[in-house]
């Protein structure tokens, strides 16, 4: 009779812990191979690592990686219904060095960007926009009108920032694979701890919206 009263207390203290914790805040990483891991382990990948490196911080969440080796900005796009599950609270958004690796008119960058952020605002998901700089091939005007879409949309969509994902990354050989494009696991881990702070603020926005 005692070992059945102190079950039903356990049980009812770990049904009360349950109810009193916080769900896992729904993520999608919606990208290009940079975010989708191209050349790593899937648990050397950017979603896998961020998500890990939000556990230790005691940040549960649930995280999507939603990136396609060679999409650009307009396939993002076209594929953003299917990408972003219904549920999902927030998107972090890593698109558009495919298109400046292929030269393509920033206004077509720009655009579909804007509808990617203005599509899921309309769904009541939360966006946080990660920057792309372009490489220096395509010359100094095309370069100002690329890389200034990120801090433009950020401000015009009110949106968070993370002004460069490959931030201490690009252009090292020691943090990028053969290509010389795509991180290595060490380039991953890099960004993941650079992010950081820019996520978990994200995440502390959408943790206030649901109260």
């Amino acid at each position: 009779m005692h070992i059945a009263v102190l079950m039903l207390a356990l049980m009812t203290v770990v049904t009360t812990a349950s109810a009193g914790g916080q769900k896992p805040i729904k993520l999608v990483v919606l990208g290009d191979s940079l975010s989708a891991g191209l050349g790593l382990p899937v648990q050397e990948a950017f979603p896998t690592k961020l998500q890990k490196a939000l556990q230790a911080k005691g940040i549960t969440a649930d995280m999507v990686n939603a990136g396609v080796s060679g999409d650009t900005s307009s396939g993002g796009r076209d594929r953003l219904d299917w990408s972003v599950p219904e549920g999902t609270e927030g998107v972090i958004v890593e698109l558009g060095a495919n298109d400046a690796l292929r030269g393509i008119d920033p206004d077509l960058t720009r655009a579909a960007l804007s509808d990617i952020i203005q599509r899921l605002k309309a769904r009541k998901i939360a966006v946080m926009l990660c920057g792309m700089l372009a490489p220096p091939n395509y010359g100094a005007d095309y370069a100002a009108r690329f890389n200034s879409i990120y801090p433009d949309l950020a401000k015009k969509f009110d949106v968070p920032l993370y002004p460069f994902f490959l931030d201490a990354v690009a252009a090292d050989a020691k943090l990028n694979q053969a290509d010389g494009i795509h991180p290595t696991a060490g380039g991953v881990d890099i960004i993941v701890d650079r992010i950081m702070p820019t996520v978990e603020a994200f995440i502390g926005t959408i943790a206030e919206q649901r109260r």
